[in-house]
């Protein structure tokens, strides 16, 4: 799989300003996770883990399978959770961070990719491979912040990763987005093949559950 670039964490701004919409990645060095509640104990309440973000400046959008084993812990399932979700906190955290790579599944929006373009950082997003085989590239579990407060799934997790992925850029430091640009390329060609099949353009497709 020579095609894949091999990343380094922490992303230097000059290389992530090199990387291009679509690219396929992987990532080695140290991550930190979270979910909804680190979101919002960030920034609403400014409660964040002693975590040094200049050199731990990977955030991986994931509510990870943990189990004790012996004194350590270990990777069960580190499957990514949907990134839209945090939408709401997701720019404010990254400038709060100064943060350069993110990791999740699917797209975010457009203030994430404003604030992306701020830090110039990424926004990476997960190809088909599952959880389990995600979870056997982490190397070692180095932390866990707020485990008693939050639980094992919300809790802030610090993992040292090697070859990690792949993943795909889905928003470049420029700010622009793979799934703006192809929604818009996909607009484009629904108006010519309409146009092919004869639709009229004030045909309006029947609504599922509409609001």
């Amino acid at each position: 799989m020579s095609f894949i670039k091999c990343l380094q964490l922490p992303l230097r701004k000059e290389e992530a300003a090199s990387l291009k919409l679509g690219e396929i990645v992987n990532v080695s060095g140290k991550i930190f996770t979270g979910r909804s509640r680190f979101h919002i104990r960030a920034i609403e309440s400014n409660i964040l883990p002693p975590i040094d973000f200049a050199s731990v400046n990977c955030f991986f959008h994931v509510g990870p399978v943990m189990k004790k084993d012996g004194e350590e812990w270990k990777i069960v399932s580190i499957e990514p959770t949907s990134s839209i979700r945090f939408e709401r906190y997701g720019a404010d955290v990254i400038r709060k961070l100064n943060l350069r790579t993110i990791i999740g599944k699917t797209t975010m929006g457009r203030r994430t990719a404003e604030a992306l373009r701020e830090t110039g950082g990424v926004y990476l997003s997960k190809i088909g491979l599952c959880g389990n085989m995600l979870g056997t590239q982490v190397k070692k579990v180095h932390d866990v912040f707020f485990l008693e407060e939050l639980g094992k799934t919300e809790a802030c997790w610090v993992m040292e990763v090697e070859n990690f992925g792949p993943f795909f850029v889905a928003i470049d430091s420029n700010g622009r987005s793979y799934f703006e640009d192809m929604n818009a390329e996909v607009s484009d060609r629904m108006k010519k093949v309409n146009e092919m099949l004869g639709i009229p353009s004030e045909y309006a497709y029947t609504k599922v559950n509409p609001d």
